[in-house]
């Protein structure tokens, strides 16, 4: 009889400790082995910087992309976010510097080229926004941004000609940005408008391959 209690309490401990381990795996309480790889929290990191900045909160969405490069200094998107905050903070040198290093790492990333060539333009180097729009095309020969952004820079130029094909074929392949063209009653007071800086705040987007 007491064999019997015996093995029925051991049983009813075996349940009670595996019922225990279970409910502490599922708290995270305790993990076998599935700590996270630098590349995960980057990612997490990422995401959660992101989030943040989409809903305004830039402190919050700088002091995660700098955590990010702290576990992958290599990563573009990080750098690159952080040029937007910059930018649109309206911080023009350390948003150029943040874009640079975004295209040390990439030097075909398209979103660092054309906010590059914004504030290229806006610093006074003409040429260097030109260029910097032309290899945008290069890489992505129906940017519709590209072609508007280098076809106004064109015009104000005195490049005519190339100017209007630029605008063209932007329209073509936007029809929207057709309100951002010049027309002969524009006045200095109300200039026609550049594509704005391009955020890189989808999660999807962001993360990449």
């Amino acid at each position: 009889m007491r064999r019997i209690l015996l093995a029925v309490i051991v049983v009813l401990l075996s349940a009670l400790i595996a019922a225990v381990v279970v409910a502490l795996i599922a708290s995270g309480a305790l993990d076998f082995g599935s700590e996270k790889t630098p590349a995960e929290k980057a990612s997490a990191e990422l995401n959660r910087g992101l989030a943040a900045h989409t809903a305004g909160d830039l402190e919050e969405a700088a002091a995660a992309y700098y955590k990010v490069l702290a576990l992958d200094p290599q990563n573009k998107y990080a750098f690159y976010n952080l040029g937007l905050i910059e930018q649109t903070s309206g911080h023009a040198e350390p948003a150029e510097n943040y874009y640079r290093l975004a295209l040390n790492v990439d030097p075909d990333y398209v979103p660092a080229l054309i906010n590059l060539a914004i504030l290229r333009k806006a610093a006074g180097s003409t040429q260097e926004s030109i260029d910097l729009y032309r290899k945008v095309l290069t890489i992505e020969p129906d940017n519709a941004d590209a072609h508007l952004n280098l076809g106004l820079t064109l015009l104000e130029t005195g490049e005519e000609s190339e100017g209007q094909e630029h605008l063209a074929r932007a329209i073509e392949l936007d029809p929207s940005l057709q309100a951002r063209i010049p027309t002969p009653t524009a006045t200095p007071e109300s200039p026609p408008e550049e594509a704005a800086p391009i955020p890189e705040t989808s999660p999807e987007e962001a993360i990449g391959p």
